[in-house]
């Protein structure tokens, strides 16, 4: 006789979860395709090129550059010098990469085969997809479906996004940026402030969310305070305030651990320094914009230069009309502090598109038109600028011969 020892049935709670992930998956399904689309398009003709031209792909994806400093974290940790380590393959120090990148590569690498190279490659093509489908929560919570799905796939389809395919940080900190933006916004503030110190933990623009998130949630705290209220004083007040306490903690505390590993107040800045990073005022900007519009005598720009000054315009113009179009204050601070730091600071200008990447809100403005015509426009327009961008990705990994 069969037992009558029934089956477990999942609980409601379990089947509850499942059945909402299932429903946001279906809701994000266009805008995770989409963006997966244009990604797949730049990288495989990326790795068509370049094996046309006698380079490995890997080498471009996941061993160039700014690669490199994150696999020499992984594999021999932090510098204990303001100039790196003597007789080693870089004369700067190591302790200018931000460590929570690094330290899921670390990660991944104890748990996937594939060696730490491969494996910093796999966690930000993970934090790309995750990048797009939050970036698709907030539009989608601002203006519907449509409009978050066309923001999702123009962050795909931008002229840097090859980035965003690399082993780089840029599409963790997209990610944690959308994912703090999207919580300020549904004023769910602890989370909020957790996802802001994580960013701050990525990249040194880090600052920018902190500051985007903190300032919010410390308005919310003061109307909460002014509020009238019934019940203690503290328990409409504690939720942001403690959001606002946790925005910049990832970024202050690699900033203050910097500081003591190499026995210097000022270390973290004095890093940045010997990379050639200082506060500028606004005026290595401009020089490069003149340099680049007026051109230097007896030789031509790069394309790359010519491309990045045009980004870095095109994105104040789009800060403009976010202004006009009265964004919500958390996605105008991030907007504006994003191009405060990239305004104020001197350094490499070449990566300053690069740098702007995760500035999605800046988008918002071109999704709302598309999202307003045809969808035979909508897909010729992303169709082309999936097409222009993958182009012009293969020209900068394979041509320029510089970083990104």
């Amino acid at each position: 006789m069969a037992s009558a020892t029934a089956v477990p049935r999942p609980s409601s709670a379990g089947r509850d979860v499942r059945t909402r992930a299932e429903a946001a998956l279906r809701l994000a399904a266009p805008a995770l395709l989409g963006y997966g689309a244009a990604r797949a398009l730049g990288i495989v003709l990326l790795c068509y090129f370049a094996e046309r031209r006698g380079r490995s792909p890997g080498t471009v994806l996941y061993g160039s550059w700014d690669s490199r400093w994150y696999q020499d974290v992984v594999e021999h940790g932090y510098d204990r010098t303001v100039t790196g380590v003597p007789n080693a393959w870089h004369g700067w120090s190591n302790l200018a990469f931000f460590p929570l990148y690094p330290a899921l590569c670390r990660v991944a690498d104890a748990v996937l085969p594939v060696g730490a190279a491969k494996a910093s490659w796999l966690v930000s093509l993970t934090a790309s997809m995750a990048a797009a489908w939050l970036i698709f929560l907030v539009g989608n919570r601002l203006h519907r479906r449509r409009t978050g799905v066309i923001l999702a796939v123009l962050w795909g389809c931008l002229p840097h996004a090859l980035v965003e395919s690399m082993a780089y940080t840029e599409s963790l900190f997209t990610a944690l940026c959308a994912a703090a933006l999207y919580a300020t916004l549904a004023k769910r503030w602890v989370w909020a402030g957790t996802f802001a110190a994580l960013a701050g933990l990525t990249r040194p623009t880090g600052v920018a969310i902190a500051a985007a998130v903190g300032l919010t949630a410390g308005l919310a705290a003061v109307r909460a305070l002014r509020r009238p209220r019934e019940g203690p004083w503290w328990e409409p007040v504690w939720r942001p305030a403690l959001g606002m306490l946790l925005a910049p903690a990832g970024w202050l505390a690699f900033v203050v651990w910097v500081g003591l590993r190499v026995h210097r107040a000022d270390g973290y800045f004095a890093v940045q320094e010997a990379w050639g990073n200082r506060f500028s005022k606004g005026g290595y900007l401009l020089r490069r914009f003149r340099w680049v519009f007026l051109g230097p005598r007896g030789s031509d720009v790069p394309v790359a230069f010519v491309v990045v000054t045009l980004v870095v315009v095109a994105c104040f113009a789009l800060f403009a009309f976010c202004l006009v179009q009265r964004q919500p204050l958390p996605l105008l601070l991030f907007s504006g502090a994003l191009l405060a730091v990239l305004t104020l600071g001197a350094g490499v200008y070449i990566a300053r598109a690069r740098f702007l990447l995760p500035g999605f809100p800046l988008l918002i403005p071109l999704a709302r038109v598309l999202a307003r015509t045809h969808p035979r426009t909508i897909a010729c327009t992303l169709s082309f600028a999936a097409v222009a961008s993958a182009i012009y990705g293969v020209h900068l990994s394979l041509v320029w011969n510089g970083p990104p």
